[in-house]
């Protein structure tokens, strides 16, 4: 063809080779930045699909980064409960050698006060100073607040976990189903009155002692033979009917609950024959706290027997069973709350009694996931570990906590030996070890077994998510630098055919020679 206003092959070779400098452009682009993706126009599906992926890898990093920020809390605040339970061991020594009164004299006696006061001042020091970053751990402030608690019905309430779910509050009803019952004997004798001389011992969860009783003594000398070793057994007498002497004799452990037991057994004499005969009730009999033996023998609930156990309280929290151990109820792992709480006698003796609290906030809440969702987050709760707030006993009806032990409180060492009877400061002193023996396993049990599998979980799902998120976005430099070489060389040879395509209509020119 001889036309020369439109050069067609230069056109062709014009528009290859636009081509192969795009195709070069886009090849040393993605060899510079390693990515596949730099724009949307390069992949617009595996942009959006690679950019959720980086989200979610953020998040998760995040998350990570969040499980060890709290591993490192609750490390500090389980280093200061070590060092709590150090001083509550100084305190036991302290009080078993003041309850030594036949060695130790009074001046040895206050001298262990002293140091009891110490340590015991030490323990509120140490829940009001540990913090991690500005945030107090110990001293109540990562506890749940409470409202509504009916204090005539539960002593004390520990909220270990709490999930809202997006509500202001958790409302926690307790109904009890199955009273709480010590062990309980009874004791008939013909016209209230011993007709030979009896010896016979009484064990209880405390130890055992020997009581003999002459012939024609009263129910009465037993009672208060009983009751004077009442802190030695573990075991109590009073009348069936109270007031009627005549009406046989009741022993009853002290406490309450499963681990609880009165044993009398005749000694020199025929075991729950004669006239000094022994009976227990059913399990599943809840006598008034006045009864009539004669009653009880009319219904059929006295059987023959020269020993019984306790009952543990059964009570419903939230629709769940609760564990039971003597007047103490707790929930764990349920959908919304997990909790301890301490029932007074009069409301954990009573079958069908009930009480309802809220839970309205605090805690300490962590973000365990990527994402802001409640299955991703876990609240959990520490109380103060003031000595105010500490060991919570039920004693004589009445809540004792560890500052009780100090200088004028109801169980210091002068109390203890004027009453010569160690044994209620020590039952307030165990109940704060096990207390903090138990929220330290509880602390460890959450780093061990949420924050560190979770930081091992995390960490697999960011490895995926990012293998994932290269293969979509990331360059194969194999790939790419062999399709730069083919670009390189579509280049250079358009380049070249489009020099000859416009040098051939200078060829037209010889036609006009």
């Amino acid at each position: 063809m001889a036309r020369i206003n439109s050069n067609i092959p230069s056109l062709i070779a014009r528009s290859n080779l636009t081509s192969a400098n795009n195709d070069l452009q886009l090849r040393l682009q993605r060899l510079s930045t390693g990515l596949r993706i730099n724009r949307g126009a390069d992949d617009p599906a595996g942009l959006i699909v690679s950019e959720r992926l980086r989200s979610e890898i953020g998040g998760l990093n995040q998350a990570v980064d969040n499980s060890n920020r709290a591993s490192s809390v609750i490390s500090t605040a389980e280093g200061a409960l070590a060092e709590v339970s150090n001083l509550l061991s100084s305190i036991q020594g302290l009080i078993v050698q003041a309850a030594n009164t036949g060695a130790v004299s009074d001046e040895e006696r206050a001298a262990n006060q002293v140091q009891i006061d110490s340590a015991i001042d030490s323990i509120t020091r140490i829940s009001n100073s540990t913090s991690f970053g500005g945030l107090k751990l110990l001293d109540g402030s990562l506890d749940y607040t409470l409202s509504g608690v009916n204090t005539a019905a539960l002593g004390k309430i520990a909220v270990n976990s709490a999930n809202f779910a997006g509500r202001s509050n958790i409302r926690v009803d307790v109904a009890v189903v199955n009273s709480a019952q010590t062990a309980s004997l009874f004791l008939s004798a013909s016209t209230g009155a011993f007709l030979s001389t009896t010896t016979f011992s009484v064990t209880g969860p405390k130890g055992v002692q020997e009581i003999s009783i002459l012939s024609g003594q009263s129910l009465a000398s037993v009672l208060t033979a009983v009751n004077a070793f009442r802190e030695s057994t573990g075991v109590s007498a009073s009348y069936v009917n109270a007031g009627n002497p005549n009406s046989g004799l009741r022993f009853s452990s002290t406490g309450y609950g499963s681990k609880q037991f009165v044993s009398v057994q005749r000694i020199g004499g025929p075991a729950g024959g004669g006239w000094f005969n022994t009976y227990r009730v059913p399990d599943s009999y809840n006598f008034p706290a006045s009864v009539s033996l004669a009653t009880l023998q009319a219904g059929g609930n006295l059987i023959s027997s020269n020993r019984d156990s306790g009952r543990n309280v059964s009570a419903i929290v939230n629709g769940n069973l609760a564990n039971g151990d003597g007047l103490n109820v707790s929930v764990q792992n349920t959908s919304s709350t997990s909790l301890a709480a301490t029932l007074n006698t009069t409301f954990a003796t009573t079958n069908g009694s009930s009480t309802t609290f809220y839970v309205t906030g605090g805690g300490a809440l962590y973000q365990l996931g990527g994402q802001i969702t409640n299955s991703q987050q876990t609240n959990i709760g520490i109380q103060s570990l003031a000595a105010s707030q500490l060991g919570g006993s039920i004693i004589n009806g009445s809540l004792e906590y560890l500052s009780s032990l100090k200088t004028g409180g109801t169980n210091d060492l002068a109390a203890s030996r004027t009453r010569n009877d160690f044994s209620q400061a020590s039952t307030v002193l165990t109940s704060s070890i096990d207390e903090v023996s138990v929220l330290r396993g509880r602390l460890g049990a959450f780093e061990k077994n949420t924050l560190q599998t979770n930081v091992r979980s995390l960490q697999a799902a960011v490895e995926n998510l990012t293998a994932s998120q290269s293969t979509i976005r990331d360059a194969d430099f194999a790939a790419e630098t062999s399709a730069l070489t083919r670009a390189q060389i579509l280049t250079s040879a358009a380049t070249s055919v489009l020099s000859l395509s416009n040098s051939q209509a200078q060829q037209v020119l010889q036609l006009l020679k």
